[in-house]
């Protein structure tokens, strides 16, 4: 851990666990350091010292160091079919008083035309420039 510390290039999260390990250790070269002590030079919470104590514990070394990966799953609103409905819909004539589409204008209208029950304008305009399309053309 102190080639962690004092060598090489590594995250600010492995540094941090890294410097809480060291100080929590209790063998017979180290000092006692209180928790309150690394929370004030460290200015973390009390709670993430638990953590790491925790995570080094249960999973060893490496997962104490190491982000844990994420285990969310993101589900995709934008599918084929929801993409040649927008392509479409950004080929049609815009609404009236607007001389082009708008990335917000195509998702507001997809939700009104019950394509999606929700959609951002962000996920329009990402599906746009995958798509290698522009509303500018």
């Amino acid at each position: 851990m102190n080639a962690i510390i004092n060598k090489g290039t590594h995250s600010a999260q492995t540094v941090r666990s890294a410097y809480i390990l060291l100080n929590c250790d209790e063998g017979q070269f180290s000092q006692k350091v209180t928790h309150e002590q690394i929370s004030q030079v460290l200015k973390i919470g009390m709670r993430t010292i638990d953590r790491v104590k925790k995570r080094f514990i249960e999973d060893g070394l490496e997962a104490a160091l190491e982000r844990r990966p994420t285990q969310r799953t993101y589900e995709k609103k934008v599918d084929g079919d929801l993409e040649a409905k927008l392509v479409s819909l950004c080929c049609s004539e815009p609404p009236e008083g607007y001389s082009r589409w708008s990335v917000r204008l195509l998702a507001d209208k997809l939700i009104e035309l019950q394509y999606v029950d929700s959609i951002s304008y962000v996920t329009v305009h990402k599906t746009l420039k995958k798509m290698n399309l522009s509303l500018g053309r």
